[in-house]
């Protein structure tokens, strides 16, 4: 199929990676069909759960994304992107795995942010516990000058979590206000803007009013990631 095919590792969870997709297709300059980047979207959602594997000694899911990217390879297809966020809390083991460059989604986010206008400083980093717990944001964004302020545990469990298994219920709208919420409460702590780190939460901030502060969307991140290595 070409070297230029974009591989796309999603399921993780289903109404993410297929906004991905979306995301993709709209923030991509062109004019007709022939103008878009080639893409293949491996969604397999019988992945493992990636919070439960790494805090509560759930099933591996590397096996199952090894799997993904195996047929992403076999597809013919370029590079990986992975609109999920805990995923990347095995982005080694999958690189090393692979020859195709796989689109780091925190170097997505950072890249992001500095095209909002906030390319240092004090930031909020919202995702699941998982996401929070590997430390995926703090540990590779603190080298780019920022600093991470996250939800507190019991804001995580009485907002980001819940709303989070609304999204994957398909119950997106009732995710915006507890999201909101969360945002919020980051921003008055100080943070020049908000990370929307897990690619349910971005589904859930769009279904309400938006919000009086920069968000960086972690979709839309990875989304120009991919046009920018597409060369569009």
């Amino acid at each position: 199929m070409g070297e230029g095919v974009l591989g796309v590792l999603g399921g993780m969870g289903p109404l993410a990676s297929a906004e991905f997709m979306r995301r993709l297709t709209l923030l991509t300059t062109a004019e007709r069909d022939q103008d878009h980047i080639p893409a293949v979207l491996w969604s397999d959602p019988r992945v493992p759960d990636r919070t439960a594997a790494r805090t509560g000694g759930g099933p591996d899911p590397l096996p199952w994304l090894l799997r993904g990217i195996s047929g992403l390879e076999a597809a013919g297809c370029g590079a990986i992107a992975i609109p999920c966020n805990t995923a990347h809390g095995w982005f080694d083991a999958m690189q090393s795995a692979t020859r195709l460059p796989i689109l780091h989604i925190v170097d997505a986010a950072a890249e992001e942010l500095a095209r909002l206008g906030v390319p240092g400083g004090p930031i909020g980093v919202m995702g699941t516990a998982g996401t929070l717990a590997m430390n995926l944001y703090q540990q590779r964004l603190q080298g780019r000058g920022y600093t991470c302020l996250v939800p507190e545990p019991a804001e995580m469990q009485a907002l980001v979590t819940p709303a989070i298994a609304e999204v994957k219920a398909n119950r997106v709208t009732a995710a915006y206000e507890p999201l909101a919420e969360a945002a919020r409460i980051l921003h008055h702590r100080g943070a020049r803007a908000v990370v929307l780190g897990c690619t349910e939460i971005p589904l859930g901030i769009a279904a309400g009013p938006a919000l009086p502060f920069p968000v960086c969307d972690t979709i839309d991140a990875l989304a120009r990631a991919a046009i920018r290595w597409a060369g569009r």
